[in-house]
């Protein structure tokens, strides 16, 4: 019998498997640190449904291989340290670090990346230029570094449907049908965000600058919050700050930062991005 919350030990082969793809489907349904920042950021640049759904595609194609990767690292019992929170934290600051990145990348911050006063400077500068076209392919190295970060639903595949398998030539395929599991949820999600954007009553080139604004903002200053909590989880024990919720899904159920990171900061940030973009866009000093 399948069970998604708490799967035992002994399972079947093919229930194993059947249950690691639909805990992917889940983890992609579920607000994820590890799947949503990216996979919204990237898909609302596409400005379009195509392009979200190549962007949820990608994100989740790298996150695959990361997840399969690791399905047999755990076969040997070599995932031990992914399981430890301040990893999870590490995780945290290498995505926002990335993040950062691929956002000043779009809004043409360029070489004015400054260790000191760089804040109010950024926010002078990323309007002197329309910013960059997305870059789709930076979906892929998100996926990877993201996929190391672990949660209840990596837990589970790792612990319970690897040991499953018949053997080391076929461990991986936990990880493997959690990966696709995930992509068929994040590829709707992104086609979705994408289509979003391409309902907007604008011209073309000025729907394209506000989905590439909304972008690179949400990735720059989303990016930035993922890296402090991240640092700050080095020094501070911020994996025991949860809220307990009724709700028996993974991810629904124990409510931690990694949640309120998806929820309040990049939503938040999404929203604050939106509507300056629009503003800029719309407003008096338009052009």
């Amino acid at each position: 019998m399948l069970n998604l919350w708490n799967p035992g030990p002994g399972l079947p082969m093919a229930v194993a498997l059947l249950t690691a793809f639909l805990l992917g489907m889940l983890h992609g349904i579920t607000p994820d640190e590890h799947t949503w920042p990216i996979t919204f950021s990237y898909s609302v640049g596409s400005y379009s449904t195509r392009g979200g759904l190549k962007a949820g595609i990608l994100f989740s194609l790298s996150f695959t291989l990361q997840r399969a990767l690791a399905a047999e690292l755990a076969w040997y019992a070599l995932v031990g340290p992914l399981m430890r929170g301040d990893v999870q934290f590490f995780i945290y600051a290498v995505v926002g670090i990335v993040m950062v990145v691929a956002g000043a990348y779009i809004l043409r911050l360029g070489r004015n990346l400054h260790l000191l006063g760089f804040l109010e400077h950024w926010g002078r500068r990323e309007e002197s230029a329309d910013p960059r076209p997305v870059p789709l392919s930076m979906t892929l190295v998100h996926g990877f570094v993201a996929g190391w970060g672990t949660g209840a639903f990596a837990v589970l595949v790792y612990t319970v449907l690897v040991p499953a398998m018949s053997g080391p030539a076929v461990a991986f395929l936990p990880g493997l049908l959690f990966g696709l599991g995930t992509m068929s949820t994040q590829a709707l999600f992104g086609a979705f965000f994408g289509r979003c954007m391409e309902r907007w009553r604008l011209n073309a080139r000025d729907k394209a600058c506000l989905a590439r604004r909304m972008s690179g903002r949400t990735l720059l200053w989303g990016g930035l919050v993922f890296f402090l909590v991240g640092l700050a989880g080095q020094f501070l024990p911020l994996g025991r700050l949860y809220v307990v919720t009724p709700i028996r899904v993974h991810n629904l159920h124990q409510l931690g930062v990694g949640f309120f990171l998806v929820v309040v900061a990049l939503f938040a940030v999404a929203f604050w991005s939106l509507r300056r973009s629009v503003r800029e866009l719309t407003g008096p000093s338009k052009g």
